[in-house]
């Protein structure tokens, strides 16, 4: 059989996603009408003889605890768990510290997913592969512009064996246009490869505290801290790919990271287009039927749309929203019980949860072009042109205009906002 790894960090992680973090984890928030690890665990449980789907991260265990059993009664052939780390151990520790959890049952192939990603997963065809080549572990990586591939890890394959020759963590000068996608499967010999690159390091360690012990620099805390810490790309990956042991998958399908808050509106994009071209698209129901409705569109059966709104194209309309007479929406995702009244405008937008926005209200963002438009949404504290974001029970009042801003949650806006960030 085969299992699955889903890192889902932590709480102080993701600051870049709030807003909206605040109101649950990053893995939890809807794109595409599902909440980002959905997708991911959809595309696990298609894999052959895949049977445990396993999430590792720092939350509390009751925080995932809901989701997972919902996804149990989803997906019945695959079982679910949670395994919560006893400190943040890096972005492997966690995944060697729970190996005798993963390995039970002795599971032949263990894929490992980062959870802060969009991707059409091509996870069957990176399977074939790795067990084609037979090398310890497969990476899947993905062609990115050459003036932003420092911003990945990258990694030097050779197109004819698929050999990952070498990984470097966001290098400083340019090392290839392959960059990795953060999913990756592993022969479960996995674990004892890295067992030595922890002898390796507790050596290091070892060797460093005689020697500052030698100068009176010494400090036991340091050590403590960082000894059971293990980093997936620095300390594994590129330990693999100097020994030969790490093939390479090119992924030809949709890629992009989920960073920041504004990366999750072309994000929502890309999974409505994929569901739409599938014909997997949820519309609502026939009490919203008239609306004009263009492109990938998704909207919650407990949704009330007008007639009159015009909706679309890469739109989430959640539970119990009500879309007023005139309204008008698109490029944007709207969070559950949000009411938006007659005439009122969104565009490149997330509205948040509880949300009121008045008659002939506009909030806006900044169409997303290109990834780096995305990565970081304020600069020294002064919001850049992105998306628009409102968090939770922001209430915009009749006929203001809310541009390029980010408002956090329960805030009264009575005038106009331009490129703001409102406390």
């Amino acid at each position: 059989m085969n299992k699955a790894v889903i890192l889902v960090g932590g709480p102080s992680r993701a600051t870049r996603f709030r807003p909206l973090s605040m109101h649950l984890p990053q893995p939890l928030f809807p794109v595409g009408g599902q909440p980002i690890i959905w997708h991911q665990i959809k595309a696990l449980s298609a894999v052959k003889d895949l049977r445990e789907i396993i999430l590792i991260g720092f939350f509390e265990d009751f925080i995932f605890q809901p989701f997972l059993s919902k996804c149990q009664d989803e997906f019945p052939s695959v079982t679910f768990k949670y395994l919560r780390e006893y400190s943040q151990l890096g972005t492997a520790g966690g995944f060697f510290h729970f190996r005798d959890q993963i390995l039970r049952g002795s599971p032949k192939n263990i894929f490992m997913l980062y959870t802060d990603i969009c991707c059409s997963f091509p996870l069957n065809e990176l399977l074939a592969q790795h067990e084609r080549h037979g090398r310890l572990g497969t990476i899947m990586v993905t062609k990115v512009d050459r003036a932003s591939a420092h911003l990945y890890g990258c990694v030097v394959v050779d197109h004819e064996t698929k050999l990952a020759e070498h990984y470097v963590e966001k290098p400083e000068t340019y090392v290839s246009d392959m960059a990795s996608t953060g999913v990756f499967v592993f022969d479960q010999e996995i674990f004892h490869f890295m067992a030595r690159v922890m002898e390796k390091r507790a050596s290091e360690f070892e060797h460093e505290r005689v020697q500052e012990s030698a100068y009176g620099r010494y400090d036991d805390g340091d050590d403590s801290q960082n000894i059971n810490r293990l980093r997936l790309e620095q300390d594994v990956l590129r330990a693999m790919a100097a020994d030969k042991k790490l093939s390479a998958f090119l992924c030809t399908g949709f890629w992009r990271q989920i960073k920041s808050a504004a990366s999750a509106v072309p994000a929502n994009a890309l999974y409505l287009q994929q569901a739409h071209e599938s014909s997997d698209i949820i519309l609502a129901e026939s009490s919203n039927e008239g609306a004009e409705i263009k492109g990938a569109v998704y909207i919650h059966p407990s949704a009330q749309v007008h007639p009159t709104a015009h909706i679309g194209p890469n739109v989430s309309i959640h539970a119990r929203v009500v879309i007023g007479p005139g309204v008008r929406i698109n490029d944007s995702i709207i969070l559950d019980n949000v009411h938006i009244k007659d005439n009122a405008v969104v565009l490149h937008a997330i509205v948040g949860w509880d949300c009121r926005i008045g008659k002939w209200g506009r909030v806006e963002g900044s169409k997303v072009t290109k990834a780096n438009d995305i990565d970081e949404v304020t600069q020294s504290g002064v919001k850049l042109n992105s998306i628009c974001i409102l968090g939770e029970d922001v209430h915009v009042k009749d006929e203001v205009f809310i541009r390029n801003s980010i408002v956090l949650p329960h805030k009264e806006l009575a005038g106009n906002k331009h490129n703001e960030v409102i406390m």
